[in-house]
């Protein structure tokens, strides 16, 4: 996997030194250093949220994204030990890392944030989203107009503790428009792998069935009022 990430980035004119490096042998860990692991989400394979189809691919993709997380983490670990922090390889995989972990950890929120639990009348979270948007249904319809908008990404409520504030927030190819600080409550994956095989090109009913399956116990939880 990383190796065709070096590809992708050497395709769009690395400099020579980082093509002379983009080559280079997996090792074990060093000793005591520890990879992520893929989480299993058997809700998603389960076929009462989506269909058995769409969420293995949607698995497979997201095991992807963790598998090159720890192929980074280990390149960088190597590159560090041979003091080549200064080399262009060093650089450019320390610029994906990001892009890599947000997209194995929102898939993470996502697929956690799936399973039908109801939010109760009376629960913190609804009480201060009412607060905030002077009822839970603007709120609501605030989060599916930002699921409609055009492109691929992610739609995200976020809750900003120092200032009491929620928002609505598009995250970008993973790792671009998420306001730091802030703790990610619920996110709806909008790329099209997440929705064409049940739903083809109709975002709004792919919206519609993640809304009537959201695990709202799990995003009371991420709130944690």
């Amino acid at each position: 996997m990383l190796k065709l990430i070096l590809a992708a980035v050497l395709a769009f004119g690395a400099p020579a030194a980082l093509k002379a490096q983009a080559s280079f042998k997996m090792l074990a860990p060093a000793q005591g250093y520890a990879l992520y692991n893929a989480r299993e989400y058997p809700v998603m394979l389960s076929g009462a949220v989506f269909s058995f189809g769409m969420s293995s691919v949607h698995l497979k993709l997201y095991q992807g994204y963790v598998k090159s997380t720890n192929a980074l983490l280990q390149r960088l670990k190597e590159l560090e030990g041979e003091n080549k922090t200064a080399s262009p390889e060093y650089a450019e995989l320390k610029r994906r890392f990001g892009w890599e972990f947000n997209g194995m950890r929102l898939h993470e929120l996502y697929f956690s944030n799936l399973g039908a639990a109801p939010l109760p009348a009376g629960s913190s979270l609804r009480a201060a989203l009412t607060a905030q948007y002077g009822t839970f249904e603007a709120w609501e319809a605030s989060f599916q107009a930002l699921a409609q908008l055009r492109g691929i990404g992610w739609a995200a409520l976020v809750y900003d503790a120092p200032a009491g504030r929620f928002h609505n927030v598009w995250i970008n190819e993973h790792d671009g428009g998420v306001p730091a600080g802030t703790t990610v409550l619920l996110v709806l994956d909008l790329f099209e792998h997440a929705y064409m095989y049940d739903f083809q090109t109709d975002k709004l009913r792919y919206a519609r069935a993640f809304w009537a399956a959201v695990n709202w116990a799990e995003v009371q939880k991420r709130f944690g009022k």
